[in-house]
């Protein structure tokens, strides 16, 4: 008697175990681990674990709950301010932290759940329900916390890859408060390279410089033609002294990638950057419009295809027949979903038309890329849109800018006007380019207010049959009154082209030296 008294007065400072349920009671308290992990716990009297985990748990919850909260608080903002997360690697990296952790100890619970709750001597059967049981459960936990994971590994990857250019040496360290460093403006230079296996080396086909206001987003596209002659080097350059002015280099601005890159060493302007011939071709282009070009993105052009095909494709409105491809195709008028493929024979095509018609509908292109692709299909389609990334984009963009350029971006879309100015004929004599006229007109289309000028009609789309009435009219119209044309009334595409039609056919194609609204280009 005196050993059961001292039995019992040890079990009085424990805690009481509760009695282990049935077969079922045991499964059902274990499934129960994974909305409410440490509820098994304390059924089964482990009152200080079970709290422990339940309330880490709930904190935790809660915690995202307010985040979520505080994130949908920005409104339209939110998802921009998601991506602008995401492609930082300290957050990436944390959340995978985070996320490994939690489904590595929600496991546990669920194990050491079955383990506390099961009925002592089960025979092979229970011992088989158990492990069965546990196992489902886990891979309820594994699964989105895997992929999870591995869509932070390939965000981080894929960021480390294409962003990996160093900060520039010319400017302070990056200050996410004030990222321009209280410019007005960030001129980026867009190229689209061809380097097909039916030609040497990579052209330079199509060369756009974006000029953003930081404060607004109002952008104007500087629509570069390929054909420009006589591009001048900044002095003192290798470039400069091989091809003196004012003749000195006899070929086209086009290239001016594939000629620095034959030789690096001597004639790149910084021989030690990622990718050199883009980098000297972004300050060449810089010094022939006098506008300090910080940054660079390059697209392989078989690889725009992929990219638009990892969004979805994009919508485009079409108001003439676009022909196409060595086999015969053609892109038909109206509101058209295009896919990689025919988005980029869209942007290509030549086909009845001329370069500067079809950099109007690049232009256009990017109109409705920026305008369609939002932040959400980023994030739902990163698969894809990583490997295509990886393998088509090069740029001198570091990966501290990238949150920047996304709220950017956003702000474009969302407040900015696009406006675009092609240098091209008539505004612009490609074969012997006045580089000081130039300059002038982009300081005039920086300054004025996108937007303005000729109005977008209130329904752009073509009803049935009109484009084809509209070219009737005009035919019509030309036979009745072309000789009543005196020089004082005809148009500036008159005086260029000699035709008597008083503006090109062409949908997308810019004539005048003032910048254009892309909503009235590009409807």
């Amino acid at each position: 008697m005196p050993v059961a008294a001292d039995d019992e007065r040890r079990d009085e400072g424990r805690p009481r175990r509760s009695a282990r349920p049935g077969t079922g009671g045991a499964l059902l308290w274990t499934a129960l681990s994974v909305p409410l992990p440490g509820a098994a716990h304390l059924r089964m009297g482990r009152r200080v674990a079970g709290g422990l985990i339940l309330g880490i748990y709930l904190l935790g919850l809660g915690a995202l709950v307010l985040w979520a909260y505080r994130l949908g608080a920005h409104g339209s903002d939110a998802m921009t301010r998601l991506a602008g997360m995401v492609v930082q690697d300290v957050w990436l990296l944390g959340a995978m932290g985070v996320v490994f952790a939690f489904a590595v100890v929600w496991m546990s619970v669920i194990v050491h759940a079955w383990v506390i709750t099961r009925p002592e001597g089960g025979g092979r059967g229970l011992r088989l329900a158990g492990v069965v049981t546990v196992l489902v459960l886990c891979l309820a936990v594994a699964a989105p916390s895997g992929w999870a994971l591995h869509a932070g590994y390939t965000a981080y990857e894929t960021l480390g890859s294409v962003f990996d250019a160093p900060e520039r040496e010319d400017l302070p360290p990056h200050d996410a408060a004030d990222p321009w460093y209280g410019a007005e403006r960030v001129n980026v230079l867009l190229i689209g390279a061809d380097s097909g296996d039916n030609r040497y080396g990579v052209r330079t086909d199509t060369m756009m410089v974006a000029s953003l206001d930081t404060h607004t987003g109002d952008t104007v596209l500087i629509g570069l033609p390929r054909n420009l002659e006589n591009v001048r080097f900044p002095e003192d350059t290798e470039l400069a002294e091989r091809y003196p002015e004012p003749y000195g280099f006899d070929l086209l601005l086009n290239d001016i990638y594939q000629t620095v890159a034959e030789e690096p060493e001597e004639l790149a302007l910084s021989p030690n950057a990622p990718d050199p011939s883009a980098d000297t071709l972004k300050k060449v282009v810089g010094h022939n419009l006098d506008m300090d070009v910080e940054y660079y993105a390059m697209v392989d052009m078989m690889g725009f295809r992929d990219l638009i095909d990892a969004v979805g494709g994009v919508e485009v409105h079409i108001t003439e027949p676009i022909p196409y491809g060595v086999h015969g195709g053609v892109l038909e008028p109206g509101v058209q979903r295009l896919n990689g493929h025919d988005a980029l024979w869209y942007g290509r095509s030549r086909i009845g038309t001329d370069d500067y018609g079809r950099m109007g509908r690049q232009g256009c292109l990017i109109k409705y890329v920026a305008e369609q692709v939002e932040p959400t299909t980023v994030l739902t389609s990163y698969r894809r849109l990583a490997g295509a990334t990886k393998r088509t984009l090069s740029t001198d963009i570091p990966q501290s800018k990238v949150p920047a350029f996304i709220e950017l971006a956003d702000q474009v879309t969302d407040e900015g006007s696009m406006s675009a100015l092609q240098l091209s004929p008539p505004q612009v004599n490609t074969g012997n380019p006045d580089w000081e006229e130039i300059q002038e007109l982009i300081v005039q289309a920086i300054e004025e207010a996108p937007g303005e000028g000729e109005e977008v009609p209130d329904d752009p789309s073509p009803s049935e049959g009109s484009s084809e009435e509209a070219a009737e009219d005009d035919e019509a119209l030309t036979e009745e009154e072309s000789q009543d044309w005196t020089e004082e009334e005809r148009t500036e595409w008159q005086e260029y082209t000699g035709l008597d039609e008083p503006e090109p056919a062409d949908p997308g194609r810019q004539v005048g030296a003032e910048a254009s609204d892309l909503n009235t280009l590009c409807p």
